[in-house]
């Protein structure tokens, strides 16, 4: 049988060697083999660094699977390519150059918006690993693949999973108040929307949480501003999932707000899925 594979891009630098520890960790936690990617314009001379990524790898997971790459060219390109086919590929952010030098609104955007599969983006020096819950941003159906990513997640961390569900603000026509509270045509109508949206999350979530029924879950509705409630839930959670919402303009794959704002800000990881719609 293929082990699934845990991809990871370093360059050397500090922040680099933090992406390095948390994708071995990933990798031991599926059972699967680590890859190694340096990017760089000549391969002839990522022998140092690679073998020294190696090195600290076997010296935290002795029995890890370990393979390393050294790839001329771009980092986007080289770690795009690298990315098909793998469970997971991780990248670091605040480096000096190369793959870790992910500067949110450079390399990091560009790669998240051309990865096949899951992008965990490690920002900072947050201690994020020990905390209790994997967070989920759910806006559709489209963020299907990043559910059933989330719920995996937390079940391997053995940690609850908090969902925050975002919807449109509606517009609301003005009316006369009604003089017995809550009781105008208009505010009945909006309280059954809300009934009916505060729903949505539970009963899209339910076939997951029948696959993973160690998994508690937590779910609450987000009526506005969703990318600074996910922000502010970011200092409590280990990961936070979303999907990647990718729009083409002609600059090329682009990615909508929320996932501009967690790679600039979050509090911990950020994990990017490709949504499906």
């Amino acid at each position: 049988m293929t082990l699934q594979q845990v991809v990871v891009g370093t360059d050397g630098s500090l922040v680099a060697v933090r992406a390095l520890d948390w994708a071995s960790d990933e990798a031991v936690r599926r059972g699967a083999q680590l890859r190694i990617v340096y990017a760089v314009p000549d391969p002839d001379e990522a022998g140092p660094v690679l073998a020294s990524a190696v090195e600290r790898v076997h010296e935290r997971h002795p029995d890890l699977a370990v393979t390393s790459r050294a790839v001329a060219g771009s980092p986007v390109r080289a770690l795009a390519q690298e990315s098909e086919g793998a469970a997971l590929t991780v990248v670091g952010t605040r480096g000096f150059n190369g793959v870790a030098g992910l500067m949110a609104g450079s390399v990091s955007l560009r790669l998240a918006a051309r990865v096949r599969g899951p992008l965990l983006v490690v920002r900072g020096d947050h201690p994020c690993d020990g905390k209790e819950e994997v967070l989920l941003g759910l806006e559709d159906d489209g963020d299907a693949e990043a559910a059933a990513y989330a719920f995996d997640e937390a079940e391997r961390r053995d940690v609850r999973l908090r969902v925050l569900h975002s919807r449109t603000h509606r517009h609301i026509t003005p009316e006369l108040p009604s003089p017995i509270p809550a009781t105008s045509p208009g505010q009945r109508r909006l309280d059954r929307e809300d009934r009916a949206e505060e729903a949505v999350p539970r009963f899209s979530l339910g076939r997951l949480e029948e696959q993973h029924p160690g998994v508690g879950v937590e779910s609450r509705t987000v009526r506005t501003g969703p990318a600074h409630a996910l922000l502010a839930a970011t200092g409590d959670s280990a990961v936070v999932v979303i999907g990647a919402r990718r729009r083409t303009s002609r600059l090329g794959p682009q990615l909508g707000p929320v996932a501009h704002t967690l790679l600039h800000r979050s509090h911990c990881p950020v994990v990017l899925v490709p949504t499906t719609g």
